[in-house]
């Protein structure tokens, strides 16, 4: 009597997985509703209002929506709730063929397809046109027109968060997306885009004058424009940083440890011995 378990000891590891898996889910959602918050904020006074008379929160504005609500999206990868994705995980036939399990939607075909290739170009790419609209977005021609027309922000937002959305999926894990860059390749991207922004904040804070002479005019200040151009400086470097040294150093240890995904590994090694014609036969 009491001495056999009321059920069996499989489906209590399995329940405990389960477990598991939900709370990643909802740490993971987390995640993403906090990029989403920090995208809303800056759309609305008053860092709206003051993004129009500081260039410190001007400049944070401009990071929130190329840098950190982008890392936030795709590292809390909200496909499933979007209906992008079944959130099934990738697996491999008895032929090596990737597949998901049930009716793949947009996002699962799309990681079958990004499976089997490798993505460099793609990837060097979107690091050029992040690289460009940093230059656009942050040029003094393009600041005056957001100061003069509020509305503007609403269209800053949307091509900074998608266009970093992209490139970002080719950074991190965003399941069923993987990236498809080697790690060396990820490190140099990584890098490339923090220096952008480091050497656009140094030019900034070295210039004699302000470049966005439209944020000072006819605005009582409660702090120098002097002060302004060094606090952008450290918002740039300091927010930059913080979102690709991670992204460089675990990267890093983990491509000096192993530099091939063992999916891939096994995938490459069963399509090559499935070509041979090595399964169902005999030595």
């Amino acid at each position: 009597m009491g001495i056999f378990p009321a059920q069996p000891l499989g489906v209590s590891a399995e329940s405990n997985r389960d477990a598991q898996l939900s709370t990643k889910d909802r740490w993971k959602g987390a995640v993403a509703l906090a990029g989403l918050f920090l995208w809303l904020l800056f759309l609305f006074p008053p860092l709206l209002t003051w993004s129009r008379e500081y260039e410190f929160v001007q400049a944070t504005q401009f990071c929130v929506f190329a840098l950190v609500t982008p890392c936030l999206i795709v590292a809390g990868g909200p496909w499933r709730w979007l209906g992008l994705s079944t959130g099934q995980s990738i697996r491999l036939s008895s032929d090596g063929a990737p597949f998901v399990q049930g009716q793949p939607q947009l996002f699962d075909r799309l990681a079958l397809s990004r499976k089997s290739r490798h993505g460099h170009r793609r990837g060097v790419s979107l690091l050029l046109f992040f690289i460009a609209q940093a230059i656009v977005w942050r040029s003094s021609p393009v600041i005056s027109a957001l100061v003069r027309h509020p509305w503007l922000s609403v269209l800053e937002s949307v091509t900074l968060v998608l266009g970093g959305i992209v490139l970002w999926i080719e950074l991190i894990e965003s399941p069923p997306l993987s990236p498809t860059t080697t790690r060396p390749y990820r490190i140099g991207m990584s890098t490339v885009a923090m220096w952008t922004v480091w050497v656009l904040a140094y030019l900034l804070a070295m210039a004699h004058n302000s470049w966005y002479p439209a944020l000072h005019d006819g605005v009582t200040r409660v702090i120098s424009t002097s002060a302004d151009q060094q606090l952008t400086a450290g918002c740039m470097w300091f927010i930059s940083a913080g979102v690709f040294l991670p992204l460089v150093f675990s990267n890093l240890s983990r491509w000096l440890q192993a530099e091939d995904d063992p999916d891939d590994e096994l995938y490459h090694l069963v399509r090559q011995d499935k070509s041979k014609g090595c399964f169902g036969t005999n030595p």
